[in-house]
């Protein structure tokens, strides 16, 4: 609980939100709308495709099947309570559910900077060493990884959801975004945040540079590898493969390090908004599409299913 100047305890933060009533406002909001029903049923199909697919029961699905999990519920974290403050016309959130929501927000996405770090730790092990690959990435070592990614998140989405409730806040209530994101909510602090602000800082760049490093390594190995091969086709898809990870991780980290690498001070509420409603919603929405589209094991598992479906029976024969 914060307390404000006058000592009357404040009880709740007014999220100012994403858009207004505004017929172009409606619309946008609609097509949010849409990218949020596209990215549940990508995603949720992802991961039903891969349990029930033999085919696709391989450590690379196995971490494609958690991205897709991680993805489901980060956008089901901020979509439809943003979509119910915009249709109630109004925003009001308690410290409480804004504390859980910076806690839920940061956790997964600490998980899905790890977890795309050992995906591309993956991909090396099975071009750079095939032969060892199945030893190397066992079952138990893949589970492990995931715990550590959630591990990792859950570390930092509670020391900076503990930490950023912590300062007293007076004067407006009002946060100038969509959701309870840390850098919106430390504007309304009526204490010096420098030291926090730079704790962040530190942090974040931590958590997303030691990642993108192991990203980087691994994909330069990669590459020597994959110029080694003296099967064109060896190469072709060994590129196809990576080349959707790779995809993946830019648009994410590309906007992350956009929102979290920069000092408080050069921030803006228009920018960030813009930013994070990027790898809040676009980013789980197109996941699945970039996976599913560019790899023909998905394409075929889905023709499976389809094919076993009694609604696609007669048009696939």
């Amino acid at each position: 609980m914060a307390w404000a100047s006058n000592q009357t305890l404040i009880s709740h933060f007014v999220l100012l939100g994403l858009f207004t009533h505004s017929p172009l406002h409606l619309f946008l909001f609609s097509v949010i709308m849409l990218m949020f029903l596209v990215a549940l049923s990508g995603n949720g199909l992802m991961i039903l495709l891969i349990l029930i697919d033999s085919h696709l029961h391989s450590p690379m699905y196995f971490f494609l099947s958690w991205l897709s999990l991680m993805d489901l519920m980060l956008i089901s974290t901020i979509v439809p309570r943003m979509a119910a403050d915009f249709l109630m016309g109004h925003g009001s959130i308690s410290f409480t559910g804004c504390g859980l929501q910076i806690l839920f927000f940061l956790t997964l996405l600490g998980d899905e900077c790890f977890l795309l770090a050992f995906m591309a730790y993956d991909r090396y092990v099975a071009i750079s060493n095939p032969l060892r690959y199945s030893v190397v990435m066992s079952p138990r070592v893949c589970w492990l990884m995931v715990a550590g990614s959630w591990l990792f998140g859950l570390v930092d989405g509670l020391i900076q959801a503990v930490f950023t409730l912590r300062f007293p806040y007076c004067g407006s209530q009002e946060i100038d975004h969509f959701f309870c994101e840390v850098p919106a909510v430390l504007k309304l602090a009526c204490a010096d945040t420098s030291l926090y602000e730079t704790m962040i800082y530190v942090c974040c760049v931590l958590m997303l540079l030691l990642p993108f490093s192991v990203i980087s390594a691994s994909y330069i190995r990669i590459l020597v590898a994959v110029l080694r091969m003296r099967s064109a086709e060896g190469r072709q898809k060994a590129f196809a493969t990576c080349s959707s990870h790779m995809m993946v991780v830019s648009l994410f980290y590309g906007a992350a390090m956009i929102t979290y690498m920069r000092p408080q001070a050069y921030h803006s509420s228009k920018q960030d908004k813009v930013v994070s409603a990027f790898y809040t919603m676009i980013t789980p929405m197109l996941n699945p599409l970039i996976y599913s589209l560019r790899n023909k094991e998905v394409t075929g598992a889905l023709r499976k299913l389809l094919g076993k479906c009694p609604c696609g029976g007669g048009a696939l024969g």
